[in-house]
């Protein structure tokens, strides 16, 4: 009985050792911040797009810095954060997406490509520099002016999941 309290012991401590270095990082958003980290900084999207809609840039930087706020503890800083994006938007385009038989579109595909760079000073092997696109599509008879505010917040949030899963959901 005095053998296995002691191996009991020795296992516990073998464990509490093992243990006692690691670092567990988790949330209920998926995220993995360094716990180190205190702030993010996203600054303006500026629209580089050959065709530029005029509410694009403030719908998708509104929407990666409200991303962060809901769904981490980071403070929201115009610089120099600790998790830092920048970025532009470079693509905007809408283009048929099917065809009739009568060789007219009757659906057509609004895309956004957005460049973003992102700097993690405390995980530097997480940084990335590179595009995400995304699209909707809509009916071809509707007029894009009249649907692109709607089109746009659609694929906002998608771009904006996809910027924030590359950027902290390491799994």
């Amino acid at each position: 009985m005095k053998f296995s309290k002691i191996m009991m012991a020795m296992l516990l401590a073998l464990v509490a050792a093992t243990l006692g270095g690691c670092t567990v990082k988790y949330s209920f958003s998926g995220a993995s911040i360094p716990l180190e980290a205190k702030t993010v900084s996203v600054p303006y999207f500026p629209n580089n797009a050959p065709m530029v809609a005029p509410s694009l840039s403030s719908t998708l930087t509104d929407a990666l810095q409200d991303k962060f706020a809901r769904q981490t503890k980071l403070q929201l800083v115009s610089t120099g954060g600790d998790l830092a994006f920048e970025g532009e938007i470079t693509n905007y385009t809408s283009t048929p997406a099917a065809i009739t038989s009568a060789e007219t579109a009757a659906m057509n595909r609004l895309t956004i490509t957005v460049k973003v760079k992102f700097t993690n000073i405390y995980e530097p092997q997480n940084n990335y520099n590179k595009s995400f696109s995304a699209f909707a599509e809509y009916d071809a008879t509707s007029l894009l002016q009249d649907i692109q505010d709607t089109l746009i917040t659609e694929i906002c949030e998608q771009l904006v999941q996809d910027i924030f899963n590359a950027a902290v959901a390491n799994w």
